[in-house]
C-alpha cells in the first residue's frame, strides 16, 4: 500500500468544500475495519484512505497548509499505514465510566502484547506494539495502543486465496476470540498485502 505524498492531499480550501461527504464515505469504509474482541476492546484497521482523512483532518484542524507542516504530518501518519506485508491497527480500551477504566487499566498491563491475529493454517501472529513509543508503564497501560502484525509469504498467499482470519486475546485478566473474523473485514484486511 502507498504512503501518503502531498500531491495525494486536496487543499484546505478544496477539503472544506467536500468535508461532509468525503466524512461519510470514510465512516461507511472504517466499518469494514473494525473488530470488537469482547465489549471493551476495539481494533480499528487503518489503511491509506483512513490515514489521509487523519491527515485531512489535522491540516483542517491545525490550520496547516506551509509545506513542512504538511510533511511533518505525513510522517507521523504514514507509519501507520500497511506495507503490503503487514496490518497496523489502533486498540482501543473501552470503559464508558471513568472510574472503572481507571481501574482496568492497571488490571491490563501488557494487553497490547498479547493480541494475536491468525490466518487458518498457520500458527499465531502477536501484535508489535507501540513501536513509536511506550505507552505503559508499572502503574497502568494506555487507553490507545498502535500496532503491527507481520505475515510471512505463506500466510499472505493464503488471505489472498481466501483463508480465514481470526483474532483474540490472551491477557490473564482479558480473554476474547473471534474465529472467523466477519467476512467484510476478512476482505478488507486481505487488500492490504500484496
Amino acid at each position: 500500500m502507498a504512503k501518503l505524498k502531498r500531491e495525494d492531499l486536496y487543499s484546505l480550501e478544496q477539503y472544506s468544500e467536500m468535508r461532509d461527504d468525503y466524512r461519510k464515505k470514510i465512516m461507511a469504509h472504517k466499518e469494514n475495519r473494525r473488530l470488537e474482541l469482547g465489549e471493551n476492546l476495539l481494533l480499528s484497521f487503518e489503511d491509506q484512505l483512513i490515514m489521509q482523512y487523519q491527515v485531512q483532518e489535522m491540516l483542517k484542524a491545525e490550520k496547516i497548509f506551509d509545506a513542512a507542516g504538511i510533511e511533518e504530518e505525513l510522517k507521523v501518519y504514514n507509519t501507520l499505514i500497511p506495507d503490503g506485508t503487514n496490518w497496523k491497527a489502533t486498540m482501543l480500551i473501552q470503559y464508558p465510566d471513568v472510574e472503572e477504566r481507571q481501574r482496568q487499566l492497571t488490571r491490563l498491563i501488557g494487553i497490547e502484547d498479547l493480541i494475536w491475529m491468525q490466518v487458518e493454517g498457520f500458527g499465531k501472529v502477536y501484535a508489535i506494539a507501540d513501536e513509536d513509543l511506550e505507552r505503559d508503564n508499572a502503574e497502568k497501560t494506555s487507553a490507545v495502543h498502535f500496532m503491527r502484525f507481520e505475515l510471512n509469504n505463506e500466510m499472505i498467499t493464503a488471505v489472498k486465496s481466501g483463508a480465514a482470519i481470526s483474532a483474540g486475546v490472551e491477557h490473564k485478566n482479558y480473554q476474547q476470540t473471534v474465529s472467523p473474523v466477519a467476512s467484510n473485514l476478512r476482505d478488507s484486511l486481505a487488500d492490504d498485502l500484496s
